[in-house]
Formats: C-alpha cells, structure tokens, sequence
C-alpha cells in the first residue's frame, strides 16, 4: 500500500466514526479542507461514493460501510501493534486527550500536573474543561473525569479521588437573619444559590440521605450561577445557602467564614472516576496516567496526594 492510500484510508475511517470532518480533523491534526481532499481522491480511485455528505450531517453509504467493516478492524490492530512498541520504551510517550469538570481539574488534575510531567516527560495531557456531562468518544477524548454518579454505564471507570460529601454553607450574616434548617423540608423557607446543568438545562436539585431515607429537594433560588466557585463566593456574601464539596469549603469552615447546616444529612458518596470507553483499546499513554492517578477503593477521603 503506497503511503498515500494509507492516509487516505486513515482519514476515511475517522471521519465515519466521528460522522463530522470537524471532529474527525481535530482528532487526526488536520484541517477539514486536508481531510475533504483526501476523501475525495479516495472516492476518485475507487470510482465510488463513501460518504453522503450535508451541511448538518456525514453519513455512510452501503458501499461506505462494506469498506468501513473490513478496515477499520485492520487498523486498529495496527494502530495497537505501533502502541505496543511503549512497553520498549524506558518511559511512554503519546497524547492523552481528557474532558474533565472544574471541580476534577482543581481538585485531581492541578496538584498532580508537575508529578506526572516530571515522571512521563513524554507524555503530552490535552485538558478540556467542561461541566456538561461530553460524549467523549464523539468529541475526540480518550478519557473523562467526573463524580463517578455522572458516570455513564457503557464506560469502564477508575477511581481517581477519595469519597466526597456535600456541605450546605451560609454566612454567619446571613444566619443573623435566618434561623438555621434543621431538616432538608425547612430549605423551602430559604433562600438558595442554584447551579443550571449544562446537559439538559435542568435547574440541580439537592439530595440528602440519613438512616436509609433518601430526599431531593426542588429549591427557593435567590440566583443561579454557572460555576461552583462563584456559588461559594455568593453564600460568602450573604445572598444565601449554597451546596458545595466538603474539600473545597473547608478553609471558609474553619475560619468561620461560612457556618455549615444539614451536616448529618450528608452522608459520603462516590468520588472522581476517570473513565473510558470499554471498547476501545487503550494506550499506554492513558494506562500510564490512570496508573498515576489511581486511587483504592478503600482509601481515606480527599485527593490523593
């Protein structure tokens, strides 16, 4: 096969998998225009059509999928032969491409960035941040992080964070001027900084759990923002209660700064999971990171250190 035809096939298969030039191009490191033409020059020696094309959408045609089925199980083993060649190296090298949340970034990612350089200089990590909940493989990531209850279940996941828990927090201001709740119920009568979900839109709810019994309260908001640190700093203004991971609040608890409520109706729950597509065969790039940030089930709450 003359080295043409193999860049030709190569951008064939990723396009169909990805259904988008745009996606496919960022996956492959090249422009949608490179990717056009060597589609075209493939149909060309082919003398067939591959892909139905529109502006909304790329699909396969019969004789598009007859080649895609013979292909592309070709050139994954390929593509895991040349990744194989790692376990020779004294170190890994290769791209990692990860969507993570905020919360995932500051709390898993940024204490541990400087450690897993210096231990796999070779290994360049592509970070997105994103708080909807992506579909990597569609979006070109080899690998998300997130709570593991957002985790979706076609996905192998690792554990890479200790057990969180949710803090409700207020200002000691605004606790002058509201009793506090003693019980999940009494938030109606509160004023309440919400969080809008990016998938779906749907306005967050707060969950609470004690001796078996399990609540989801819909809230009174007083305003809706974006991002958790801009939830923490409105309840530090006083405007009202926020809900918070118990690790990114605990400096305002102990200066007093903000006054915690609802404490033992908010029992641990599953921490952050890197997590992959099953399918999917893995790097030794990504099995180097997850090694990196792998945490024991059995281990203390918090981020690893």
């Amino acid at each position: 096969m003359r080295p043409h035809e193999f860049a030709e096939l190569s951008a064939f298969i990723t396009i169909a998998e990805e259904r988008s030039f745009r996606r496919a191009a960022t996956r492959l490191n090249l422009t949608p225009s490179t990717l056009s033409h060597s589609l075209r020059a493939l149909e060309q020696r082919l003398d067939v059509r591959l892909l139905q094309r529109t502006t909304r959408a790329v699909s396969l045609t019969e004789a598009g999928a007859a080649l895609l089925a013979e292909v592309a199980p070709a050139f994954a083993a390929i593509a895991t032969a040349v990744d194989g060649v790692n376990q020779f190296r004294e170190r890994p090298r290769g791209t990692v491409r990860l969507n993570v949340s905020l919360l995932a970034a500051q709390l898993v990612l940024a204490p541990r960035l400087g450690q897993f350089h210096a231990a796999y200089p070779d290994i360049v990590l592509e970070v997105a941040v994103n708080d909807g909940l992506a579909d990597i493989v569609r979006e070109g990531h080899d690998a998300g992080i997130r709570l593991g209850e957002s985790v979706e279940l076609d996905m192998r996941a690792v554990r890479v964070g200790g057990s969180q828990r949710l803090a409700i927090v207020g200002s000691p201001d605004y606790f002058a001027a509201h009793a506090m709740p003693r019980t999940p119920h009494e938030l109606q009568a509160h004023r309440c900084i919400g969080y809008r979900q990016i998938s779906g839109g749907a306005l967050c709810r707060w969950q609470f759990a004690r001796d078996g019994q399990a609540l989801e309260v819909q809230l009174n908001v007083a305003m809706v923002l974006g991002t958790p640190g801009l939830m923490v700093d409105a309840a530090l203004a006083g405007i009202g209660l926020a809900s918070a991971l118990e690790s990114t609040v605990g400096g305002h608890l102990e200066s007093g700064r903000l006054q915690r409520v609802l404490d033992d109706w908010c029992p641990p729950f599953a921490g952050f999971h890197l997590y992959y597509p099953s399918q999917r065969q893995m790097s030794a790039a990504l099995r180097a990171l997850i090694d990196f940030l792998r945490v024991d089930s059995g281990s203390a709450s918090g981020v690893p250190g």
